[in-house]
């Protein structure tokens, strides 16, 4: 790994947009009031926005919308563009290919660049033993892949996910997701032979550690499941929609020995937490856990729609020729870029540089838990990290502080967004790109908004 790069100047070498918040109208402007104006009679009402503003163009760790306002990104798309919007050498990997050809279907015919990411992800997924790769489009197709995969490699249909869970948006990742409200509401029945488990939530466990949570875990399933009739444990290593839980240490480690010892799949859900955005290349390898599957996704390809299963080369074998696959899975765009991405996080260090993140945002946010006891806990890794809200002088979740913060941060171009199952958590994925000087400016905004929202008193 070559040594971390400044981040100076890897924001500038993005693009000729400035790197710097800039505020040319109110937020929204007029323009991106007529785009959502326009939105409300051709798009869906069901397709929410969280920013009242239209990107125009984007670079390293800014987003410019249509009336000029530059934003500060805290966001990357959800999780998306961690090597920064508009990646050099992603840019140039996806212009050359779309020169050659967009799209063959790799089932009919096959292309080096979908064996190469292949082969890329089996080296770097966690684990010495073989390993294959599958590639889809989006988190949740490849989740649903995923148990298609232990279904039949184990023989059994129950599959196990934990509370505050979200695995996406289809039937069976609805099932699998926890939240109600917006994923699920009104979207039933769902896939049947999937199962809850209680998650190791530190914040909320009290003194119960992470080796005591996942007994307690496991003897729910074993009492309300049957471990023989288990095919596969899915969770995020950290969750993500959830509240960015971190399970307390030991947590994963005795749930996959408990997997190994009654041969259920472990699937680790990385798509979120994957490609560099802890600190580690996947979260897992905080704890030294190898799962059976890998599911990545999210900052695989830079932004454009690409996801993977890796795993266990025996398990990844198990269903039929034909059995796995789509049309668009392991688009030869899609491909070219997630190279690119790979390429970039190892030559600009970007493994190093979230763990930086991690030490600038979790050292302002726990200064400002000092003056403001409304943060009930600063939690995360490396460049996914969140705030936990809650009412003074007890851990009852206020839900409308965090909206209101988010509000103020949004009003003075800085692009957050909130998750949690009740709505509490302030979350920040910056891209591993942004500067230091946007992400304390950005900081500043939220110290801000915590003061105008609550007066100025903690």
């Amino acid at each position: 790994m070559n040594a971390v790069t400044t981040t100076d100047s890897i924001a500038a070498s993005t693009t000729d947009l400035p790197q710097r918040r800039h505020l040319a109208t109110t937020i929204p402007g007029p323009r991106s009031q007529q785009l959502m104006a326009a939105k409300q009679t051709a798009v869906a009402l069901g397709v929410g926005t969280t920013m009242p503003v239209f990107a125009a163009r984007a670079a390293g760790g800014v987003v410019e919308d249509v009336d000029g306002n530059v934003l500060i990104d805290l966001g990357s798309g959800i999780a998306v563009t961690t090597v920064g919007s508009s990646a050099p050498r992603v840019v140039d990997a996806v212009r050359d290919q779309v020169g050659r050809f967009t799209h063959t279907c790799f089932m009919v015919t096959p292309y080096e660049s979908y064996v190469q990411v292949a082969t890329r992800l089996n080296a770097l997924a966690p684990g010495t033993h073989e390993k294959r790769t599958a590639l889809f489009n989006s988190g949740a197709e490849a989740v649903e892949n995923a148990i298609k995969i232990a279904r039949v490699h184990t023989g059994r249909q129950a599959v196990v996910a934990f509370d505050h869970a979200y695995h996406g948006r289809t039937n069976l990742t609805m099932a699998l997701t926890a939240k109600s409200m917006p994923y699920k509401h009104g979207f039933g029945p769902f896939a049947p032979e999937v199962y809850r488990a209680p998650l190791s939530y530190p914040y909320r466990d009290g003194d119960i550690d992470g080796t005591a949570a996942a007994r307690r875990a496991t003897s729910l399933i074993e009492k309300q499941v049957g471990a023989d009739n288990v095919a596969a444990v899915i969770i995020e290593p950290i969750q993500g929609e959830g509240g960015f839980i971190v399970p307390a240490a030991g947590f994963l480690a005795a749930l996959a020995a408990w997997c190994r010892d009654n041969g259920v799949i472990f699937i680790a859900d990385e798509v979120q937490t994957g490609f560099a955005r802890t600190g580690a290349m996947f979260a897992c390898e905080h704890e030294n856990v190898v799962p059976d599957l890998l599911v990545s996704a999210k900052g695989i390809a830079g932004g454009l729609p690409l996801s993977a299963v890796t795993g266990r080369a025996d398990v990844m074998d198990a269903p039929h020729v034909g059995g796995l696959g789509g049309t668009y899975g392991g688009n030869p765009l899609a491909c070219a870029a997630a190279l690119a991405v790979m390429d970039t996080i190892e030559a600009d260090g970007l493994i190093g540089r979230a763990r930086q993140i991690e030490t600038l945002m979790t050292g302002r946010l726990r200064d400002l838990q000092t003056r403001q006891s409304r943060l009930g806990d600063v939690r995360g890794r490396g460049a996914m990290i969140a705030v936990e809200i809650v009412h003074p002088g007890g851990t009852d979740p206020d839900p409308d502080t965090t909206k209101a913060v988010a509000a103020f941060a949004h009003a003075h171009g800085v692009i957050v967004l909130t998750c949690g199952t009740h709505g509490n958590v302030l979350r920040f994925l910056p891209p591993l790109t942004i500067s230091d000087d946007l992400l304390h400016e950005a900081l500043d905004i939220i110290e801000a908004a915590f003061d105008a929202t609550a007066g100025g008193h903690a």
